[in-house]
């Protein structure tokens, strides 16, 4: 795996974006916030700083709020897969989801 910027840590994390992904929305706005608690209501978390940004930049929209609204926004394609419970967008157009971002997107984070 390729070296990252972002901590291994907890903290919180905002996105914003140097194009819009809507003609509604103005570029360079806080668009979306994250966290990646240390600790859950019973259990450690898994989760932390590095593994929510790298999903939110590779994953899919099934697991990633923020690859879904922003999806939606740019007019991709929502579909069901699997059992029908989980809605992506198909590997094409999450593939043209993570271009967009690649070229837009900035992310920055605190640790808490």
């Amino acid at each position: 795996m390729r070296p990252s910027p972002v901590p291994a840590i907890a903290g919180v994390y905002g996105w914003d974006f140097e194009q819009a992904p809507h003609q509604d929305l103005d570029a360079g706005r806080l668009l979306h916030v994250g966290i990646a608690l240390r600790f859950m209501a019973n259990r450690a978390s898994t989760q932390n700083l590095r593994k929510r940004v790298r999903y939110h930049y590779r994953g899919s929209a099934a697991g990633s709020t923020l690859r879904l609204t922003l999806g939606c926004l740019l007019g991709l394609e929502l579909r069901r897969v699997g059992s029908g419970q989980r809605m992506t967008f198909g590997k094409a157009e999450e593939a043209t989801l993570s271009q967009w971002m690649a070229e837009n997107a900035r992310v920055c984070w605190i640790r808490i």
